[in-house]
Parts: C-alpha cells; sequence; structure tokens
C-alpha cells in the first residue's frame, strides 16, 4: 500500500499531498452476534470468541501491515473500546473515543432479529431495507447516521491530517465511510457485506478526493 504521494510526488490521479488514512476495524463478536440480533446503542460485551477475533486483529497490526498507526479512535460501546484495547495493547498507543463512531439508534428494534423487528411492523420494515431516509421506532435513520459520520470525517481529517488512524467502529458507520469514500449512493449499505473484525481502509486527500484502499479483509481470522 504505498502512498508515494507522502514523498511529494504525484500518485495515480494526481495527487501530491498525503491523504489521512482511516483504517477501519469493525469490532468483535458479541452474544447478538451469535444470535443475528440489532445491536446499535445496546452494549453488550464481547464474547470469548470475540475477544480472540479483537487479540488476532491486533496483533496483525504488530507487522504493520497497513503503515504506521498514529492514533486509535473508538466508538464508546464497550464492544468497540475492548476491541481498541487490544490494539492500544500491541500499538502502544491510548485509544480516544468518538462518540460519533457508535452504531446506528434502532430504536424500538434494539435486541430484536430480523424475523421479530418485521413481525412488529412489516411495511415499515421493508421500506427501512430500502430507504435511508426511514427511521426505526424511536431509533435513528441510515441518512442520519450519514450525515453523523461525514462530521466525524471532517473531525478526523482535520485533527490527524496526513496521518493514519485505527478507527474501531461498528458496521453501519464503516459502511458509510466506504460509502462516502467511493462517492456512491446507499445500495452500498444494503449489499456489501462486513464480517466482525474485518479491515477495511478509505484515504481522504486535502483537495477533497478518497480512496477506498480496502474492504473487508479477515486474513488475521483465517
Amino acid at each position: 500500500m504505498s502512498r508515494s504521494a507522502a514523498g511529494g510526488s504525484p500518485d495515480w490521479h494526481g495527487q501530491t499531498a498525503p491523504p489521512t488514512r482511516l483504517v477501519l476495524l469493525r469490532h468483535g463478536q458479541t452474544p447478538l452476534s451469535v444470535e443475528r440480533r440489532y445491536s446499535g446503542h445496546g452494549d453488550p460485551a464481547l464474547s470469548d470468541i470475540g475477544l480472540e477475533q479483537a487479540a488476532a486483529a491486533a496483533t496483525r497490526l504488530a507487522a504493520a501491515p497497513f503503515g504506521q498507526i498514529d492514533a486509535i479512535v473508538s466508538s464508546p460501546l464497550t464492544r468497540a473500546r475492548a476491541t481498541a484495547e487490544f490494539a492500544a495493547r500491541v500499538l502502544g498507543l491510548d485509544v480516544t473515543v468518538h462518540d460519533g463512531l457508535i452504531e446506528t439508534d434502532f430504536g424500538d428494534w434494539e435486541g430484536l432479529t430480523f424475523s421479530e423487528a418485521a413481525e412488529n411492523d412489516g411495511r415499515l420494515h421493508r421500506r427501512w431495507l430500502s430507504d435511508v431516509s426511514v427511521t426505526p421506532p424511536n431509533g435513528e435513520s441510515f441518512a442520519q447516521v450519514g450525515e453523523r459520520i461525514g462530521q466525524v470525517r471532517d473531525d478526523l481529517v482535520d485533527q490527524y491530517a496526513g496521518r493514519t488512524i485505527l478507527a474501531v467502529s461498528h458496521v453501519t458507520p464503516i459502511k458509510t465511510f466506504l460509502r462516502g469514500a467511493l462517492g456512491v449512493g446507499p445500495e452500498l449499505l444494503f449489499r456489501l457485506h462486513l464480517d466482525l473484525a474485518s479491515y477495511s481502509i478509505v484515504e481522504f486527500y486535502p483537495d477533497g478526493g478518497s480512496v477506498v484502499r480496502l474492504v473487508n479483509d479477515t486474513a488475521h481470522l483465517q
């Protein structure tokens, strides 16, 4: 993953200034993950397998496969912070919590399975699966998540310009970062799969350009 722009010579798309690189790590498994339940602002801890996944993801960072990590930021939720702490121990860095990295608020669907949520209000649930403006009962729409993550991106690019940050978060925020970097429509949110404890990488350039370098890498879990 060359960062030739950092040396002053143009890269393939003409950039000469180094980008801000976000190495996006999804948290490890929780009991709700196993049962395939909506897990948003609820705060389950990592399962034993989740702890193993977090440790494996952190161990991989010791070889610096994504370049030098300059800082670690995390969602405030326990499952993300625990995953981030494994990386912090390997890298010798502190973890900074950024509230904007929190998962979608699924409202009244929190803790329900797909089928249970659909049984409660099938029409609303179907609309929600195709329209980012639709909000779960007492929850947060994907459009609102998009606005929030846009602000997180701006915060991180301002604070860590030209550096590499490990951001430990959740499936919807990570998909939203990828969608924003690609400049594509909301279909990505509904069609892209991201595994637990997977790595993805996006880069944001000072002129507003962006690049996706990696999506759903789980080599450390093999």
